[in-house]
């Protein structure tokens, strides 16, 4: 409803008079000159002084909007004019835009756009997903009349004008004698438009539905101020607008928001609020040696196991340092991980931990996926019909996490789409006359069940996941993951589960108890830490500190957000040498199993992880204690430790079976030889065992000296690279080692230098042949 010229001009000394008691602060006054200086035409006003300056007027402001906005719009003007008479030309207007605290009852999202805010000034905040092009709307237009050489005027005003009431929008051909109208489209006034379309977060949109969307109209100055995939917060007035067929047979309309001001949120998305012993516990948490182990230990700690899989993670959600170079060149900071396994082996939960953790994740399934609905897509305006970029869940996850379960199920076209989003970090389409380039700075963590359905242990680890080299390369972190059919491990996994299953939380009826009754543990400890409780962290076992996942969020927030770590050169030359190892034992780690073909982004890999250890640490400069720490998570993911480990244990318990059965055949055998006289040589059963038994302790192993156990490691280690062996028998070793040898080397002596490369994981011995790992 159009208000009369009275209200109007009421309505714009008061607004004068705002503007004029800022005259004293001069924040305003200041803000205009700004204004002027940068050759903008919109200035923002702060609620917040309004409402100190009149509340009244505020809240007559937020309901009825379109009365007030068209006056105050008038005041500024004449204020600008007024101190510079030459910027704004003739016809032109300074725009007002809102922004700061509008009140609690009206920030919303786009679920809570409800009927009542009709026609009221709202704030939306939410993920822009759609945006259109950037097209003209006339304002005025300017006709020409060739028989009585006369210019006539009209302008031009729709239901989405914040100014008078609307009015028609066809051009007039003839004036009101009937003579013809030539438009002079050189004189005609036009400004900017565009449409986006706005959709709830995703961590914020409630389970089980369809997340909300709202159209939004921006003109002018506000058109391309953000772009799909942007967090935004726009002030803007909520109104309906009769569609071309509804409306007039059901009541129904469609609803859009008139933006006022928009504002990005991507640098506080998210943002938790720190209080001062917060901050004092982050820091002396990172001042720990063993802030690594603990931050691991606090992840999804109702998970069995995969420690190392649980550090990979957090260093994954601190991420390495993204560079841009001036040539152009970009270096991506965030680290991908894979993890391929057998089946119940808990890797969609961490996935589910990651999304409960990381600031901002998004979750997806390989067959739930499509390669479009992963990047972007083209799609066409239902209003106008023409092309528009919907941007997909990697755009929309720009700067966090995406989850993608069941990798292995997803199509080759479109896990083939994902390819430059995991290294370039950018979405490139050009498609239906559309060339784009989006941000897509994510980190992907997949997690895949090999080809087989379970694991097989007698192909090589590349053969068992069945995915191509050229993705797989992307991947700084692959770990293998297995059901592990041991006795104690299968043990220790059913007894923490049947305790959490038999727990039973105070929010369930329960009262924090075990069924049977098992009372909880009085200490508390510190409020950052979990309280611990027998129930659920077991009963007679070693008390494990665990970080609450409140407290680990702000650790990781805080971790991310401080400053950059640099490169020290103790740091790069340990990289550089770490990287050469790897390359002169990658031939050998293929042949024998390693995970990951080792390439160039191998190097980069081991850069992002040691960035990421020292920003977990707080400091400003990656040292050789950080290099160390991402060596020892790339070891394990490369050589698949959990294999080696599972086969070494097969192996003793195979050599217990052998040794007992052993002892069962020289047990009869005695038994025979005495005439059955079993209480005579009952005792000596265990004789003919230690006979054959090797020594545990050579006496030998003193007498070495280093010199002598740098010449055995040096000529063992060319021979076995040299030749690309895998495996070789302890009587060929001698063979070798001995040739050229000053003073000779017994089997004793390396019988013990291997037991001591054996210690350090680099192989293992097996009936007198030599694995190497």
């Amino acid at each position: 409803m159009d208000i009369g010229e009275e209200a109007m001009a009421a309505h714009k000394n008061k607004f004068m008079n705002f503007l004029d008691q800022d005259i004293g602060k001069g924040v305003y006054m200041q803000a205009i000159r700004q204004m002027i200086d940068v050759k903008r035409h919109r200035l923002l006003i702060d609620i917040s002084d309004l409402h100190e300056y009149d509340p009244d007027l505020t809240r007559r402001l937020l309901r009825n909007p379109g009365d007030y906005i068209q006056p105050f719009s008038e005041a500024l003007t004449e204020v600008t004019r007024n101190i510079d008479p030459k910027f704004l030309k003739e016809g032109e207007t300074v725009l007002v835009g809102f922004e700061g605290a509008i009140g609690d009852s009206r920030e919303v999202t786009p679920r809570g756009l409800l009927s009542s805010f009709i026609g009221s000034m709202v704030r939306v905040k939410g993920i822009v997903t759609k945006c259109s092009l950037v097209r003209p709307k006339v304002v005025k237009s300017v006709h020409f009349c060739p028989t009585t050489t006369q210019f006539t005027t009209r302008e031009y005003r729709d239901i989405t004008s914040s100014t008078g009431l609307p009015t028609g929008s066809v051009y007039p051909t003839r004036d009101e004698n009937g003579n013809l109208l030539v438009t002079e489209y050189g004189l005609c006034k036009y400004k900017d438009h565009q449409t986006l379309s706005m959709q709830e977060v995703p961590e914020e949109a409630a389970p089980g539905q369809i997340p909300r969307t709202v159209d939004i109209i921006v003109e002018d100055d506000l058109v391309d101020a953000c772009k799909p995939g942007d967090r935004v917060a726009i002030v803007g007035v909520y109104k309906a607008l009769p569609g071309k067929n509804k409306g007039g047979v059901n009541g129904v309309f469609r609803t859009v928001l008139i933006a006022n001001n928009v504002s990005l949120l991507n640098k506080e998305a998210n943002k938790p609020t720190y209080s001062t012993e917060d901050l004092r516990n982050i820091k002396n948490i990172a001042a720990k040696d063993d802030a690594f182990e603990l931050l691991g230990s606090s992840l999804a700690p109702s998970i069995y196991g995969h420690t190392w899989i649980k550090k990979a993670v957090i260093l994954l959600m601190l991420g390495g340092m993204e560079k841009n170079l001036p040539n152009g060149t970009h270096l991506r900071g965030d680290i991908n991980m894979m993890m391929v396994g057998d089946p119940s082996v808990a890797k969609s939960q961490l996935l589910r931990a990651i999304l409960n953790i990381a600031p901002l994740a998004i979750s997806t399934t390989g067959r739930g996926s499509s390669g479009v609905g992963l990047t972007a897509a083209v799609t066409q305006d239902q209003e106008t019909g023409e092309r528009r970029l919907e941007a997909g869940a990697m755009v929309l996850a720009d700067k966090g996490v995406v989850c993608i379960d069941e990798f292995d199920k997803m199509n080759d076209q479109d896990r083939v789409a994902i390819h430059e989003v995991m290294e370039q970090q950018t979405v490139t389409i050009a498609k239906a006359g559309i060339h784009a380039s989006l941000n897509a700075r994510c980190s992907v963590v997949a997690a895949a069940n090999p080809i087989y359905g379970t694991y097989d242990r007698s192909i090589t680890p590349t053969k068992n996941i069945g995915l191509p080299d050229s993705l797989l390369s992307r991947f700084d972190l692959l770990f293998i993951v297995l059901d592990q059919m041991d006795p104690d491990i299968d043990r220790q996994i059913s007894e923490h589960v049947l305790r959490m299953h038999r727990y039973r939380s105070p929010n369930d009826g329960g009262d924090g108890r075990l069924r049977s009754g098992i009372e909880e543990d009085a200490d508390a400890g510190s409020s950052f830490y979990v309280k611990y409780n027998r129930t659920l962290h077991g009963k007679g076992k070693r008390k494990r500190d665990t970080l609450t996942i409140q407290f680990l969020k702000k650790y990781i927030h805080y971790a991310k957000s401080t400053k950059e770590p640099t490169l020290t050169d103790e740091a790069s030359e340990q990289i550089a040498t770490a990287y050469a190892e790897l390359r002169n034992a990658g031939s050998n780690a293929m042949s024998g199993g390693g995970t990951l073909p080792i390439t160039a982004r191998t190097l980069e890999t081991i850069i992002r992880l040691s960035t990421a250890h020292a920003k977990l640490k707080l400091r400003n400069e990656v040292i050789k204690d950080d290099v160390d720490a991402a060596l020892k998570v790339l070891n394990f993911a490369i050589y698949h430790k959990e294999l080696a480990e599972m086969e070494e244990r097969e192996l003793v318990r195979e050599k217990e079976f052998a040794k007992k059965q052993k002892a069962d055949r020289a047990a009869v055998t005695n038994n025979m030889a005495s005439g059955g006289d079993t209480a005579a040589s009952g005792g000596e059963t265990a004789d003919p065992m230690e006979v054959d038994e090797p020594p545990t302790a050579p006496q030998a192993a003193p007498a070495l000296s280093p010199e002598r156990i740098e010449a055995f490691d040096s000529v063992f280690g060319q021979h076995m690279r040299a030749n690309h062996l895998d495996f070789i028998s302890i009587a060929d070793i001698e063979n070798v080692v001995n040739t050229g040898a000053a003073v000779q080397y017994t089997r004793q002596e390396i019988v013990t230098l291997l037991e001591r490369l054996q210690e350090d994981n680099r192989l293992m011995i097996t009936n007198d042949t030599v694995h190497m790992v």
